[in-house]
């Protein structure tokens, strides 16, 4: 999903608690933001005293040397200098003020991103479940670009605007207060005549967005459904919804661009016509003696400079409070509550004593500081009860008791479900769509915890809750129906299981999920990158590259879900044999939908809205003649 494009402007609920979150940011750079604020001040200042000084050009040097011959210009000179040096300076200081905020907008930004990025990997399942990929990207893309923008250019463009503006109407007022008042005048004017055209421009533009939307989701549907259109013959009505869509598109595009195209014309000719009255005006109190031609001059020469960054102040407060709403946005998130782990029993190496056997098995197993191959649960001795921590050897033993579980209050997913699956046992879990086969994974894994009194979930005796999630993680391997793939190689995606395995570990590993044939097949073999998420690979060598990525982890229990549903029936065959050996001696979660694959299962569970309706064997469940019959023979369909 692409990122959300956001149009118009967006006001933030509340700016000034957002204003001091970016200053909490920027808060290193204090020195520099002291000299951000005296290149404004040069910029500006330099702006305003260079015009100031055509006063005395035209009062003291150009009109007394009118039609005199043999004048000196050493003193005019000098002035013309004095002016250069102004500019030169009013330039640099504008250089130096844009590479400061360049450097404070960037490291500002880092900082944010950062932070946005490390509170996202801290996030529970749930906050990516109830929010759009593209929601979550414009965060990173949207937002944070116009947040640079605002930075490293609204604000100090504001910043200079505002004193040009202040330092521009004083130096008016000083220059002639009459004149100032008709430029006054003629600005209310302008204002009032731009604030009439802009309500109906911005509800054009309104109607030409929404008529884009619609044509581009049209020819979105159109362009990916095309050979639904053509199978049905569907072109001639296609094309006339289209013709529909874009004659709408191009109604609302000529009104909106009809009153977006009269605004410019508008204020410029206003500002003419103020302009030249201005003129008139200031040459009629010139011939009346009150005012002198330099006065004049400069004074005309500040109204453009008062016209121009009055003018783009409107714009550029627009785009602050459109940054601001997207800081706001970022915030937000950073300010998620991250994913809490109130676990503390661990996932440690272990190894038996040499000891002899007695009747406490646990006694045996001590911890073990190097890869033995063997591992356990360690139970501190605040949760033991002991004075010492314990250890119980990872078996694989999961249990659930009496569970209900609701994502939203308001509806119930698991109504009382009991199950159990010894160590080595293959569970399958079997049901139509929503039946709550994925939801008892996500319990599993902890993606999500059901509430106190709501039943409980032990894995080898242990209450799930007491364990730390990274390392009940760690003890599961996950195939899913949706595989994802990285960007790197082969190698790299199969050892994302096990960042540590061995090239021995991964190439038994993909020989196990029967991968080993294609990936040496490929261009560069197990060094072939992969790039768009395996978009080179056909949709089974994807998920078989996932089979041998839960196999290198070599899990004492595995979930399935899903995991041949885009593999072909030959290819099938081929990876039962290894995916027989991968779930040997383990605990096995199987979801599947194609039933030839769970007949084998120690027991399958049939599940339909949250209830457990049917429990058994294959042969059981067959013997039985209910819904798992009907599902097997085709009388009943999974949907």
């Amino acid at each position: 999903m692409p990122p959300v494009r956001r149009r118009g402007v967006q006001k933030p609920k509340n700016a000034q608690k957002t204003i001091k979150r970016l200053i909490s940011y920027m808060g290193k750079f204090k020195t520099l933001w002291i000299f951000v604020v005296l290149c404004v001040l040069i910029d500006a200042g330099a702006n305003i005293a260079g015009t100031y000084m055509l006063k005395p050009a035209l009062n003291e040097y150009i009109v007394p040397f009118i039609g005199k011959e043999n004048v000196d210009l050493s003193a005019f000179l000098k002035l013309l200098s004095i002016m250069a040096v102004i500019y030169i300076l009013g330039a640099l200081g504008s250089y130096i003020n844009n590479r400061i905020m360049l450097h404070i907008s960037t490291q500002t930004l880092f900082r944010i991103r950062t932070d946005l990025f490390r509170k996202m990997e801290s996030l529970p399942l749930r906050y990516f479940d109830s929010h759009t990929h593209g929601e979550l990207m414009s965060l990173y893309t949207n937002d944070t670009d116009t947040l640079r923008d605002m930075m490293s250019q609204s604000v100090p463009q504001m910043l200079n605007s505002l004193l040009t503006v202040i330092g521009v109407f004083s130096m008016m007022m000083v220059l002639s207060p009459v004149l100032s008042i008709v430029v006054v005048v003629f600005i209310t004017l302008t204002t009032l005549t731009v604030k009439a055209i802009g309500k109906r421009s911005a509800a054009s533009y309104r109607e030409q967005q929404k008529s884009i939307g619609e044509l581009n989701g049209y020819i979105e549907e159109l362009i990916t459904g095309q050979k639904v259109v053509k199978v049905f013959n569907h072109e001639n009505v296609a094309r006339e919804e289209f013709a529909h869509l874009n004659d709408n598109l191009c109604n609302a595009g000529t009104r909106a661009n009809t009153w977006g195209t009269v605004m410019g014309p508008v204020t410029n000719n206003m500002s003419h016509i103020q302009y030249a009255f201005t003129s008139m005006f200031g040459a009629f109190l010139v011939i009346k003696g009150h005012i002198s031609i330099g006065t004049i001059a400069s004074f005309l020469q500040y109204t453009r400079n008062f016209n121009r960054p009055l003018g783009s102040l409107s714009q550029l407060f627009n785009g602050i409070l459109n940054a601001l709403a997207g800081a706001e946005r970022i915030f937000a998130a950073i300010d998620e509550e991250s994913e809490v782990d109130d676990g503390n029993v661990t996932l440690v190496n272990a190894t038996e004593t040499s000891a002899k056997a007695s009747s406490d098995n646990k006694s045996h197993l001590v911890e073990a500081f190097a890869q033995t191959g063997e591992w356990a649960w360690k139970i501190p001795e605040t949760a033991s009860g002991l004075e010492h921590s314990e250890l119980e050897k990872l078996s694989g033993d999961v249990r659930f008791e009496n569970v209900s579980f609701s994502y939203v209050p308001e509806k119930e997913i698991l109504h009382n479900i009991s199950l159990f699956a010894k160590p080595g046992q293959t569970i399958a879990l079997v049901g139509s769509t929503g039946s709550g086969k994925t939801t008892i994974t996500n319990l599993l894994t902890r993606f999500y915890d059901i509430e106190d009194g709501k039943g409980s979930i032990s894995y080898d005796g242990i209450p799930l809750k007491m364990m730390k999630k990274d390392d009940l993680r760690r003890s599961l391997g996950m195939v899913l129906q949706d595989t994802h793939l990285f960007t790197g190689t082969v190698r790299d995606n199969i050892k994302y299981g096990n960042l540590e395995a061995s090239e021995q570990q991964v190439l038994a590993a993909a020989k196990l999920a029967n991968a080993d044939g294609f990936i040496r097949h490929l261009p560069h073999g197990y060094d072939t990158i992969l790039t768009g998420d395996g978009g080179n690979l056909s949709q089974g060598q994807r998920q078989l590259l996932a089979i041998a990525r839960a196999a290198v982890i070599d899990p004492p229990v595995l979930i399935l879900d899903e995991a041949t549903s885009s593999i072909d029936t030959r290819t099938e065959a081929l990876i039962e044999k290894g995916m027989s050996r991968l779930m040997e001696g383990r605990t096995v979660f199987v979801i599947a939908h194609r039933l030839s694959t769970v007949r084998n299962a120690d027991c399958i569970i049939v599940l339909e809205k949250g209830n457990i309706i049917e429990r058994g064997t294959h042969e059981e469940l067959l013997a039985a003649k209910g819904r798992y019959y009907q599902l097997y023979t085709g009388a009943f369909e999974l949907s």
